[in-house]
């Protein structure tokens, strides 16, 4: 059992899992704004070209504050999402030991400034003999 609760948490914390979580639910949140700027802007001034209907400015002011209201409604949801999913990322971090720095492979020739292999005797690039360099070194 214990063995089954460790594949599912891998399974549900992998990156790709909780990045199509974050795209349902932004996506979900986002609709309501295109909605709200359809219904809001969109429809009326529709209406009004086309004669259908006359607005007022209570009635302008009222889709405005409507689609603003949708639109903090979404950045509300987005910042909640991002906090909940940090904390995720946290705990899911709270096992594993940081890696040891690697030892460096290159190292920079003295004459010409170039990167070369850190095991090489000759610099390939100005031919300068590096033996000195590193008995001047040890």
């Amino acid at each position: 059992m214990k063995k089954f609760i460790q594949e599912f948490k891998t399974f549900a914390l992998r990156g790709n899992m909780m990045d199509m979580a974050v795209g349902v639910i932004i996506g979900g949140a986002f609709s309501s704004i295109v909605t709200s700027l359809t219904d809001n802007f969109i429809n009326p001034i529709l209406n009004f070209v086309t004669g259908a209907q006359a607005y007022g400015l209570s009635d302008i002011a009222g889709f405005a504050s409507n689609f603003i209201s949708a639109l903090f409604n979404f950045l509300i949801m987005a910042f909640v999402l991002f906090c909940l999913l940090k904390a995720v990322n946290k705990l899911a971090s709270l096992g594993h030991k940081k890696e040891a720095a690697a030892a460096p492979a290159t190292k920079k020739c003295p004459y010409c400034m170039s990167e070369i292999p850190i095991a090489a005797v000759r610099c390939p690039h100005c031919t300068s003999h590096l033996m000195e360099e590193q008995n001047k070194n040890s």
